[in-house]
């Protein structure tokens, strides 16, 4: 079953997707999937992000392929930062540009998204508090990464984590296909079986510092082959079973960055 979240006169709602239709949910998901009994097409809508969570978790140096590519040993336990929800981009938004970076990158990542509040959940209960998994981009300013020694700015700038477009809920994730393509070409491409920490585990991770509330986000980690975008790429996040989210990059109004060459 695949979510979304949309805006149709005026309000917020859920769905469920039926080919090119909406089937209208009463409330949201994390009350459970109960429609409405209402039906609209995509085309009248305009796809949200699939949730605005409280807190966005993000993991670095969760691929074994990412981590031989910047030579860095194999983390004990997750790497974990975070981006604010106010970074959130939908499908077919644009990633701005920051003027104060002259280096942005793509990072394709597999998303989980939180059912139920839960706190110091056990590994094997784990998917129990999962409600589905979408598409990431984990955008990075990269200089900015290298310059400040931490992640906040580099992750944090609005725009900076495209989401979507829709929840997939019923796909397991232990060996997927995660590939990303710049302006068509294909640039990242690994299996999720290659992550250091799966998603239960870094649920499970997680839920044992901070509690955890239906919507929140955790981005599982990104494979090698993360690369910079420049104003006006098209970068495609495709998660097999998941879905496909595409992005623009977009210029700062009043920018040189990127013309001439």
């Amino acid at each position: 079953m695949k979510l979304a979240r949309y805006l149709y006169r005026g309000r917020i709602r859920y769905g469920v997707v039926d080919g090119d239709q909406l089937r209208e949910l009463v409330g949201t998901p994390f009350q459970g999937i109960r429609e409405l009994g209402e039906t609209r097409s995509l085309g009248e809508v305009e796809i949200l992000p699939p949730v605005f969570p409280q807190k966005i978790l993000a993991v670095g140096l969760n691929y074994r392929d990412h981590a031989e590519e910047f030579g860095m040993p194999l983390p004990e336990e997750p790497v974990l930062f975070m981006k604010p929800p106010s970074s959130l981009l939908p499908h077919g938004g644009k990633i701005v540009y920051p003027p104060m970076t002259r280096r942005v990158d793509y990072e394709a990542e597999l998303a989980l998204v939180v059912a139920a509040e839960c706190r110091d959940v056990p590994v094997k209960e784990a998917t129990r508090f999962v409600l589905g998994y979408t598409c990431a981009n984990d955008v990075t300013a990269r200089d900015l990464q290298a310059k400040d020694g931490q992640w906040t700015r580099a992750k944090g700038f609005d725009t900076f984590c495209p989401l979507g477009p829709f929840i997939e809920t019923e796909v397991d994730p232990s060996d997927l296909a995660v590939r990303l393509y710049l302006n068509g070409e294909l640039r990242q491409s690994s299996r999720t079986s290659a992550m250091v920490f799966g998603p239960a585990e870094l649920l499970s991770f997680v839920s044992r510092i901070m509690t955890l509330y239906p919507g929140d986000v955790i981005l599982t980690g990104t494979p090698s082959g993360v690369g910079e975008m420049r104003p006006g790429d098209l970068v495609e996040v495709e998660i097999e079973g998941v879905g496909r989210l595409s992005n623009i990059v977009d210029q700062p109004a009043g920018s040189s960055l990127g013309k001439g060459g």
